[in-house]
């Protein structure tokens, strides 16, 4: 199943389901859509993130061993853990703020994790049964920032620096989230490809290890790291620019872009 959030026209903030294209107002009243129905045009709606205000927004960094490499940085040996916000989060088609404070944006194609019961001190054997689904994420990042800075923060938890979407594809389609290929593409022109089997660190080790020390709750959700091809790891460094479309895809889930619009 796929599970949508989605604004109608009377501006109200409702789940939804999409299927084929097409998306139906969940309202008040419990629904099941059948196989392949379609229920009304994808047109007459705004999708936003899957989860609009998620109350942790938990980050992986270097996750991948090319992409730590890229960063001139040794693979982890533990998880490294980060954080964003709830305001940092918006939905496919939305734009992503190119403030002035930064001259170094740049993309990260991420499997995100949507949690779907509260997880405490589970062990990795288990973590999945704690996982709801999965969505498209980009972890954008003010390079500029992040380095800069004596912690990761303010570089990647800006406003809108945390696109999500375009649904959340439930755990009965994809019973194991390390077999799907991974994309980002800048304006069409491909970036990055891999697959999540590389990741060095599991999504079960990962939320193990999360909830050693931080309770996760339904609604929570995990961006799990990128692999190699970002904009830094480039020779020379490319970043996003006014006008620039990054598109994210994954396997079995779909496709997010947002376009990169300068702001004052």
């Amino acid at each position: 199943m796929r599970i949508c959030s989605y604004r109608r026209d009377d501006g109200m903030v409702r789940a939804g389901i999409v299927e084929n294209g097409a998306v139906r107002d969940a309202g008040t009243t419990p629904w099941t859509p059948a196989a392949g129905e379609l229920v009304g045009p994808l047109e007459s709606v705004a999708i936003l993130a899957p989860v609009p205000a998620p109350a942790k927004v938990v980050c992986v960094g270097r996750n991948y061993a090319e992409h730590a490499a890229e960063t001139g940085s040794e693979a982890p040996t533990e998880p490294q853990l980060f954080a964003k916000w709830a305001n940092a989060v918006v939905g496919p088609g939305v734009v992503v703020a190119l403030p002035p404070i930064t001259k170094a944006l740049d993309y990260e194609a991420e499997l995100v994790v949507v949690i779907g019961t509260t997880a405490r001190r589970v062990s990795e054997e288990r973590a999945l049964d704690h996982v709801f689904g999965y969505t498209c994420g980009n972890d954008v990042s003010a390079r500029d920032l992040q380095f800069g800075d004596t912690q990761w923060t303010r570089g990647k938890a800006l406003d809108t620096f945390a696109p999500t979407g375009p649904s959340i594809v439930t755990t009965d389609e994809i019973p194991d989230p390390q077999v799907l290929g991974i994309r980002c593409l800048v304006n069409g022109e491909p970036r990055q490809d891999d697959t999540t089997a590389h990741m060095i660190f599991s999504v079960a080790r990962i939320i193990a290890f999360i909830t050693e020390a931080i309770t996760l709750d339904p609604g929570d959700i995990i961006f799990t790291g990128t692999p190699s091809g970002v904009g830094v790891g480039r020779t020379p460094p490319t970043y996003l620019e006014d006008g620039d479309v990054v598109r994210v895809e994954i396997d079995r889930i779909g496709a997010i872009e947002n376009r990169i619009v300068s702001i004052e």
